[in-house]
């Protein structure tokens, strides 16, 4: 009998919902793992010389670092958040181009600050807290290389151009402690981006790429 009431008493609490889980004014920090995942369609690439080369396309592989978030209810069913990052590194390939090129071309790193608007739909005292968010993004690319390999081709000074584009968001939050949550998200971030070179012998070398990346992001949260 003693261990019944034990264990009754562990699934009430599991289930029960904690007092104003989330409520006007409360500030909710996240950090955890987050992936951005390129849906790339680009361009074909061109030069000064050959202008559109047929066949030709850009890509850009998925990079995972520290996500963080920054939530500030105002009030008990509307937030606004800021997502943050460590600077996450892309490996940018070309296919097309003939063996001696396609591959790894380079890498670049990026920034994706994005401030969205949420709406929590759920009473103020449930423990799962989903949401749904739009805002807008910023990514600023930065420290763009080429491998050895492709300036021993000729190639020099690759450049990424900064995008703004529209974000929208869903995630949830499991209120473990009257502070701790769980947390995973999703955004899908509209990202375009020229990236553009030179070349000793066909001239500037371009490719617009939609980027249009998927981003996820597990981790735990503290309520302030």
């Amino acid at each position: 009998m003693r261990y019944s009431i034990i264990i009754a008493s562990m699934l009430a609490a599991t289930v029960a919902p904690l007092a104003h889980a989330y409520k006007q004014g409360d500030v909710v920090v996240r950090a955890g793992a987050a992936t951005v995942d390129p849906q790339t369609e680009s361009s074909e690439i061109s030069t000064t010389v050959t202008g559109k080369i047929a066949g030709t396309k850009a890509t850009a592989d998925a990079n995972t670092q520290l996500g963080l978030t920054l939530s500030y209810l105002v009030t008990d069913h509307v937030g606004v958040e800021l997502l943050a990052a460590t600077p996450f590194t892309h490996q940018i390939g070309v296919k097309g181009l003939g063996s001696a090129i396609d591959g790894k071309f380079g890498e670049a790193k990026q920034l994706p600050p994005t401030v969205s608007v949420q709406y929590f739909p759920l009473d103020a005292s449930s423990k799962l807290q989903p949401y749904v968010g739009a805002g807008l993004n910023y990514t600023a690319f930065f420290d763009e290389q080429l491998t050895d390999r492709q300036r021993a081709n000729g190639f020099s000074k690759l450049k990424l151009s900064d995008s703004w584009g529209l974000a929208l968001q869903a995630g949830v939050d499991y209120q473990l402690t009257d502070r701790l949550v769980l947390n995973a998200a999703v955004w899908r971030i509209d990202l375009h981006t020229e990236a553009t070179a030179r070349h000793s012998a066909l001239g500037k070398v371009k490719v617009d790429v939609d980027v249009d990346p998927w981003v996820y992001m597990i981790g735990v949260g503290y309520k302030f």
